[in-house]
C-alpha cells in the first residue's frame, strides 16, 4: 500500500488547472426524485460488521451494500439509466441510440436504460473484458463491438462512432468538452451517500474506490456537505492504474500507464476531471493497493458473509492494508469506518 495526504498546495493546484469544469453536484434531491417512480428502486443496506472492525482495529465498520441496486449489480445503476430517464422526461430517449465504452458495471446501467425507455444501446468493450460480461449486456438488448486492447481505446472509437452517426454519446467520464452528461451521470450516485447521511451518524472515515473517480467524487462532495470537514476521505485506486493519485500528486491531469489490474473497473489510466475537481477538494488521503491487496480484500469480504470482487471490495482493501500508515490516516480504536461494496462477484 501507498499513501500520501493531500496538502492545500496540491489540491489548490488541481482546482487552478481545471477553471472550465464544473463542481460535482450534491443535488440529491432530482435523482432522488426520478428513483420514487422506479418499481425496482429501493435504499441499499448498511451494514455494520464487527468482525471487520475487530480485524481492522477499530470501534465501526460500515458498509454500503451496492450489490443489489436495482437489480443491476452494481452502484451504476444510478448513473446512466439515470441520464437516460431525465431524457425521458423530455421525450428525447425514444428512439435515440446511446454509445459508449465500459470497463465495466457503467455499460450495464446504459443497456438497462436503454431498454426501458425505448432507446438502443451500443457499448463498446476493450479485449480485455470478459466475453461473460459482453454476454450481460446482449441480455439487456445491446449491441456489443470490440475495439482495442484498453478501455481508452475503446472510449475513443465509441466517441468517433457518436461523432460520424450522430448518436448520443454517454460516458461516465469526462473530459474539457466534455462535462454535462458526465456531469448528470454523477448526480445520480449521489443517491447512494444521501441514502448512508439518512441512516447513520457521521463517520470519522470514508474510504472511496476510484477508476475515473464518478462515484468517490459524488459521494465525497456529498459527505462534505452533510457531515463539513470532519470525516478523512480517501481515495482508492489500483497501484497499475493511479490515475487520481499521479494528477493530486503533479498539481494536474495525468495520463497514467501500467499493467492490467485484476481489479478490472478501477483499471482506468485517466481521470475523469469532473471527479478530479471535486476530490481535490473533498478528499484528505489518497491510497494505492497492490493486485494482491485487493484480492486479499474480495477474500475477506467473501468470508465475513459480503462477497464482491476485487473493483468492489477495495475500499476495504485498502482499509486491512493500512496497519503501518494507521497514525498517517488517523485511525485508532475509536475510529468509525464507512466502505462502500460496489458491486457483486459477477460483476
Amino acid at each position: 500500500m501507498k499513501h500520501f495526504s493531500q496538502t492545500h498546495a496540491q489540491a489548490d493546484a488541481v482546482i487552478d488547472a481545471l477553471p472550465d469544469i464544473p463542481w460535482p453536484s450534491t443535488n440529491t434531491e432530482a435523482p432522488a426524485a426520478l428513483l420514487a417512480r422506479c418499481p425496482v428502486a429501493a435504499a441499499t443496506p448498511l451494514v455494520r460488521s464487527r468482525e471487520l472492525a475487530a480485524m481492522a482495529g477499530v470501534a465501526e465498520v460500515m458498509v454500503k451494500d451496492e450489490r443489489a441496486r436495482m437489480g443491476l449489480g452494481s452502484f451504476k445503476a444510478l448513473g446512466a439509466a439515470y441520464v437516460i430517464a431525465c431524457d425521458a422526461a423530455t421525450g428525447n430517449a425514444r428512439g435515440q441510440t446511446y454509445v459508449t465504452a465500459s470497463a465495466g458495471n457503467h455499460g450495464l446501467s446504459v443497456a438497462a436504460g436503454a431498454q426501458a425507455f425505448g432507446a438502443t444501446a451500443v457499448i463498446y468493450l476493450a479485449e480485455t473484458v470478459p466475453e461473460s460480461f459482453a454476454d450481460r449486456l446482449r441480455s439487456f438488448g445491446a449491441d456489443v463491438r470490440r475495439h482495442g486492447a484498453v478501455y481508452e481505446d475503446s472510449m475513443a472509437e465509441a466517441e468517433r462512432e457518436a461523432r460520424a452517426r450522430n448518436w448520443a454519446l454517454l460516458s461516465d467520464s469526462s473530459w474539457l468538452g466534455y462535462t454535462s452528461v458526465p456531469h448528470r451521470l454523477m448526480e445520480g450516485y449521489t443517491v447512494l451517500m444521501q441514502e448512508v447521511v439518512e441512516a447513520t451518524p457521521m463517520p470519522t472515515h470514508i474510504f472511496l474506490q476510484a477508476g475515473v473517480g464518478g462515484l468517490a467524487a459524488a459521494c465525497a462532495a456529498v459527505a462534505r456537505a452533510a457531515w463539513g470537514d470532519a470525516p478523512r476521505i480517501a481515495v482508492v485506486e489500483p497501484e497499475a492504474a493511479p490515475a487520481i493519485y499521479a494528477s493530486v500528486q503533479a498539481g494536474s491531469p495525468q495520463v497514467t500507464e501500467g499493467p492490467r489490474s485484476d481489479m478490472g473497473r478501477l483499471d482506468c489510466k485517466e481521470p475523469s476531471l469532473i471527479a478530479l475537481k471535486g476530490l481535490a477538494r473533498d478528499a484528505t488521503d489518497f491510497v494505492l493497493i497492490s493486485e494482491a491487496e485487493g484480492a486479499s480484500g474480495s477474500s475477506v469480504a467473501a468470508k465475513v458473509g459480503l462477497p464482491s470482487s476485487p473493483s468492489g471490495a477495495a475500499g476495504l482493501a485498502a482499509l486491512l492494508a493500512s496497519m503501518d500508515h494507521r497514525h498517517a490516516l488517523g485511525l485508532d480504536d475509536t475510529s468509525r469506518v464507512l466502505l462502500i461494496l460496489s458491486e457483486d462477484t459477477a460483476a
